[in-house]
């Protein structure tokens, strides 16, 4: 990468950070464009230059920071194809990119029926990631490692399960403070595992 692209990419990320921040604390409505350009230490002409408008700019942060990305580099790379061992990987990992992104899914779950066109944008990543669970799962069932089974809505099923138990700690807190997050992933994968591996 160039020095003038690295600039170009490093300026949008400070605009990107500077949004998610203000945007989390007061929401969208809340933030001016004026406002985010100033805490990333730049002006709002900039801001307009890189995104065009507040929207868009919500929208990049949301393409640039969610995890369809890095998941697709998890499939791709670091599968092992032994079914327990792979969904505690993908389970840890999903966890960790949506707990390093809290700030901007808590703007997605109260902005996404408000803004036009940005529930589509939204549902995006889950879907990219049901069509990867998808894939893998009927790969291990034609390697004769998993039952026959309704691959996709298994997918389904493990990552909403996943995600219900991010969204209650994102909105609640500890609600559930005997509960650890580790043993949750631990004990749902050998439960997945029981009921669907050979």
């Amino acid at each position: 990468m160039s020095e003038g692209s690295n600039a170009v990419k490093n300026t949008g990320d400070k605009l990107l950070l500077a949004a998610i921040d203000l945007m989390a604390s007061k929401g969208y409505k809340g933030v001016t464009t004026q406002e985010i350009a100033a805490a990333a230490g730049l002006s709002e002409k900039t801001l307009f230059r890189h995104f065009g408008s507040k929207q868009n700019l919500l929208e990049a942060a949301f393409d640039r920071f969610h995890y369809a990305e890095e998941m697709t580099r998890l499939f791709n790379e670091k599968l092992v194809w032994e079914l327990e061992t792979d969904l505690l990987l993908i389970s840890r990992t999903y966890h960790e990119i949506m707990n390093r992104n809290r700030k901007m899914i808590m703007i997605s779950v109260k902005e996404a029926d408000h803004l036009p066109g940005f529930r589509e944008r939204t549902i995006r990543h889950p879907k990219q990631f049901i069509e990867i669970l998808t894939r893998y799962f009927t790969e291990m069932t034609a390697q004769g490692k998993l039952i026959e089974t309704n691959a996709e809505l298994q997918a389904y099923s493990f990552i909403s399960m996943n995600y219900g138990v991010f969204l209650n700690h994102l909105t609640a807190g500890e609600d559930f403070p005997g509960l650890k997050l580790e043993d949750f992933i631990t004990e749902s994968v050998r439960t997945f595992t029981r009921g669907l591996a050979r």
